[in-house]
């Protein structure tokens, strides 16, 4: 679990109402079910207006991504260098089984065509096509809510307004003058905090995440070829490595006896 995502939660909201509370300002008078309808039910209704519906809903469903913990390069490291060992020693084919019953689709496929005796070229060409299909769509999510960050705010003016406007159309209680306009800017906290709090950075770790996934494959990806081109397991866990020194650049394969 990344707990950094449920800190920063924590943290955010919690200052925003720890400092609301140090001023004065009763919590209960920051609840209200009215004002965060118009927020988030308009916000997101924009949102789900600007996308098609199974962008909207792979959006929620990589809300995921924001505590799931990605693989360390470590691991991933160890598992190609397991795979080559076993190749080098009793032929690719005997990485079948593997290719068969591996969890992760990226390295079934990557396994199934490194058996099926497929070149190298042919093989990085597949998969890099695969890496460029994976981004544009992986991507979708984030840009879901970074729309949903730019709607809220202006949601946010709008329940104020209504409020207002509620409120001015009470003037006879001045009693409640008061009160009633600041339950009216209730709406502009909500919109600033479903933005700000909420949905960008809800995006710029998907983001972040989208990243770390796609060097996750190249990673693989770079194993795979050099396992397919019968390279030493130790030349192959350099190659790696590299991705980690050298900020995730290529490094061209060749043949390590």
């Amino acid at each position: 679990m990344d707990i950094a995502t449920i800190i920063g939660l924590v943290l955010g909201l919690g200052a925003i109402l720890g400092g609301a509370v140090l001023e004065g300002l009763h919590f209960n008078s920051l609840i209200q079910p009215t004002a965060a309808i118009i927020v988030l039910g308009g916000t997101f209704g924009a949102a789900f207006i600007s996308f098609p519906m199974d962008t909207a809903v792979q959006a929620f469903k990589d809300l995921k991504l924001l505590i799931a913990s990605p693989q360390k390069p470590d691991e991933i490291i160890a598992i190609v260098i397991e795979l080559a060992t076993r190749a080098r020693k009793n032929g690719i084919l005997s990485l079948e089984e593997d290719s068969k019953n591996s969890k992760e689709p990226f390295l079934r496929k990557a396994l199934t065509l490194c058996v099926d005796g497929v070149e190298p070229k042919d093989i990085q060409e597949i998969l890099e096509t695969d890496l460029a299909t994976y981004e544009e769509h992986a991507k979708l999510s984030a840009e879901f809510f970074e729309a949903a960050g730019g709607y809220a705010p202006t949601i946010g003016i709008i329940g104020a307004v209504l409020g207002l406007i509620h409120v001015m159309s009470n003037l006879a209680d001045v009693s409640k003058l008061g009160s009633g306009i600041a339950v009216a800017f209730v709406a502009t906290i909500y919109g600033l905090v479903t933005a700000n709090i909420l949905c960008l950075p809800f995006a710029t770790k998907i983001k972040m995440r989208i990243k770390v996934e796609l060097q996750r494959r190249e990673m693989l990806l770079a194993g795979i070829i050099g396992i397919q081109q019968g390279s030493n397991p130790r030349f192959i866990e350099e190659r790696l490595k590299s991705y980690l020194a050298g900020g995730g650049e290529h490094v061209k394969a060749e043949d390590a006896k």
